[in-house]
């Protein structure tokens, strides 16, 4: 028969109340350690990845931004209509080279010819006129100088006779009352000879007044003339300069009003690049800095001749003037990349330019282990910043290297592998 061993039964249990504890007390410590235990540090591929090595020495700083080739501003010529006119027949198209003398449309204006004609007419109008009056005005004179030609006659004839009175009057021939009636009549003629005389010259210097007066509306006549022979000849539009036409907004039959652009033409090796700057670039920029300009078929060199002062969509509009021939294929609104010298730094600390981080301020970088198998992020100040290049000021050392490739999906990582 079986005996009963209570006190076997109670030893069971409490080894197995004492074994349970332990368990408890085990899985909790596990669970504390396993949860102060950090997170494995993520792997990224080497290869993609962007690494570079902070180096010591000159630092050439430039800005870079993109544009177009545009000409000239003195190279271009906006043809204007002069006056109302019809557009009635097309010689060149736009892409076409063209010469000063080379006709790109002809207009027609029924008013234009008419005043024209008008103005041809007053000219001859003021002509007849300006000779009518003089053949008057001489006519006048000559009747004049017949006068006064008689007056002086007279004259000389009544002196020589008081001459003889005087001397028959000595020798007592004549009377005394003889004498002095020949001698008042030659001292009134002498008088009348002068008055004449005074009056010819005068009536001369009316005589070219008038005719002055006749002139100047001749004048007039002509620059009228001359006036509607220019908006006769306008009729006939010309390029005026040498070179290519770029543009042509009207089409035949089209009329047009005083003012309106009839086309444009450019000489296509003056031209000048313009570029857009980023704002917060733009403000180290000068006139006279060397510049570059890509046009992607060769690179030419400039410098900065202009800096609008508006800001456009967050740009600068910065215009290059181009020195040196233009690559093949260089045309007005060629797309181009332009690179700014701003300044050139001596001794300096810097690395490449990360994927972001603007200059004068603390940047977040990934810096490599010695073995590279690893990258820990560090703080780094830095200063000045050109198109490609960021000095550091703190937080590295000559020789380190740094991701520069977009981080921002490890944002919440200290630390990274590199497989």
């Amino acid at each position: 028969m079986d005996i009963s061993r209570p006190d076997l039964k109670k030893s069971k249990r409490r080894r197995q109340f004492v074994m349970g504890a332990v368990a408890l007390v085990v899985l909790a410590g596990a669970g504390v350690y396993v949860a102060r235990l950090k997170p494995a540090s993520p792997s990224v591929d080497r290869s993609t990845v962007w690494t570079d090595t902070v180096k010591r020495g000159p630092l050439l700083r430039q800005v870079r931004g993109p544009g177009t080739l545009v000409p000239r501003e003195d190279k271009i010529r906006l043809i204007p209509a002069e006056t109302e006119a019809t557009v009635v027949r097309i010689l060149v198209l736009p892409g076409a080279k063209v010469a000063p003398d080379t006709v790109i449309m002809d207009l027609v204006d029924p008013a234009t010819q008419e005043a024209l004609l008008d103005a041809q007419l007053q000219l001859k109008a003021a002509q007849a006129d300006y000779l009518n009056t003089k053949a008057k005005l001489q006519s006048d004179l000559m009747t004049q100088k017949g006068g006064a030609s008689t007056v002086s006659s007279d004259q000389k004839q009544a002196e020589l006779q008081a001459q003889t009175d005087k001397s028959l009057y000595e020798l007592g021939v004549i009377s005394g009352l003889t004498y002095s009636a020949s001698k008042g009549k030659a001292d009134d003629l002498r008088t009348r000879n002068g008055i004449e005389s005074e009056r010819l010259t005068l009536n001369e210097k009316a005589i070219l007044t008038q005719l002055a007066v006749q002139q100047t509306k001749v004048d007039q006549a002509q620059a009228l003339l001359s006036l509607k022979q220019k908006d006769a000849g306008a009729l006939t539009v010309r390029a005026g300069i040498s070179g290519v036409l770029v543009d042509l907004p009207h089409q035949v039959g089209e009329h047009v009003a005083p003012g309106t652009t009839l086309a444009k033409v450019v000489q296509p090796d003056q031209l000048k690049a313009s570029l857009k700057i980023a704002e917060t670039q733009a403000r180290d920029i000068s006139i006279g800095q060397p510049a570059e300009v890509d046009t992607h078929n060769g690179v030419i060199a400039g410098k900065v001749m202009r800096i609008d002062p508006a800001v456009v969509n967050g740009t600068v509009t910065v215009d290059v003037e181009l020195a040196g021939a233009l690559p093949q294929g260089a045309r007005p609104d060629l797309s181009v990349d332009g690179t700014i010298d701003l300044e050139r730094m001596g001794d300096v600390l810097y690395v490449g330019r990360p994927a972001f981080g603007n200059e004068n301020s603390t940047i977040q970088l990934f810096k490599l282990s010695a073995d590279g198998k690893t990258a820990v992020r560090v703080p780094v100040k830095v200063g000045r910043a050109s198109v490609n290049s960021l000095q550091v000021i703190e937080g590295l050392n000559v020789g380190d290297v740094v991701i520069l490739s977009d981080m921002s999906r490890w944002d919440g990582t200290d630390k990274i592998q590199l497989d």
